[in-house]
């Protein structure tokens, strides 16, 4: 399935700081990205440059900013947002000439929700009073600020990718996550939940293939949520996402000859491009 048959291959997928912790890491994510073959990459932990390096191995394009970044192999005609925003943001000719705008976030990483619920066992209230601590819910509020004259512009799909750093509200019902509550309110929809609307029966965890046990409690079991994200709207119609990655990754410490080169699971949804 591929653009020209009428399909969109887009992937969220956070580096791990950009793979330096795998032998190797460069030739497995190339090898990756070749087997994956998507139309659309949001990056997150690039290190300022994985983007445009992996772009240019490749032979495609690139949107390098701070954390994040977008690589296609198609044009890229405009770019948005910057290292300060935790986001950037590009548009993307297909070869159908039909165009996207497609962005990549990165929100901060601490305090993070589930150990507060899980390990600290807060309170609901304490926990969202904790997200606005983080400054979660201001970061995504400045995003989609940036992405409203593409959401505004009719016809135009456009796609939200990212590490978010916190769950999402369709996985935990009795728990409002902003940052997800604020992109279903902006008309971005989650499309992992979509095409897999049970979150008991499809867990889709991306946090964390090679954290098991919580890396500063011995004997304590790491949380394991969904906390990366491919989201969109307009003409678009998700007909597959799955979480991706390669083999079965050995858990830290014994993980620097693991093929797959990052501590999450990439996540990678197909739509359909309507008329």
């Amino acid at each position: 399935m591929n653009v020209d048959n009428g399909y969109l291959k887009v992937m969220s997928w956070n580096l791990w700081l950009a793979g330096r912790f795998i032998d190797d890491a460069r030739p497995k994510q190339l090898a990756f990205l070749r087997e994956q073959a998507p139309d659309v990459v949001g990056l997150q932990e690039t290190m300022g440059e994985a983007a445009r390096e992996l772009a240019e191995d490749l032979g495609w394009h690139h949107h390098q900013g701070g954390s994040c970044g977008i690589i296609s192999p198609h044009p890229i005609t405009a770019r948005y947002g910057d290292e300060s925003l935790r986001g950037v943001g590009a548009r993307v000719r297909l070869p159908t000439g039909r165009e996207l705008v497609a962005w990549s976030a990165h929100l901060n990483y601490e305090p993070y929700g589930p150990y507060d619920f899980h390990l600290s066992g807060m309170t609901v209230p304490q926990v969202l009073a904790r997200e606005e601590e983080a400054g979660r819910p201001r970061q995504i509020a400045d995003i989609i600020d940036a992405m409203r004259p593409a959401l505004a512009e009719r016809d135009l799909p456009v796609l939200l990718t990212g590490d978010f750093n916190v769950p999402s509200h369709l996985d935990w019902p009795n728990l409002p996550w902003q940052v997800s509550v604020a992109v279903e309110r902006a008309g971005l929809r989650d499309s992992y939940r979509v095409v897999h609307p049970d979150a008991a029966a499809k867990p889709g965890h991306t946090w964390s293939p090679l954290n098991h046990w919580h890396e500063q409690r011995e004997g304590v079991l790491e949380p394991q949520d969904r906390i990366d994200f491919v989201h969109y709207a307009g003409p678009l119609r998700p007909v597959a996402s799955d979480t991706v990655g390669v083999g079965e990754p050995r858990a830290m410490p014994h993980h620097a000859d693991n093929e797959w080169t990052s501590d999450h699971w990439a996540v990678l949804s197909t739509f359909v491009l309507e008329a």
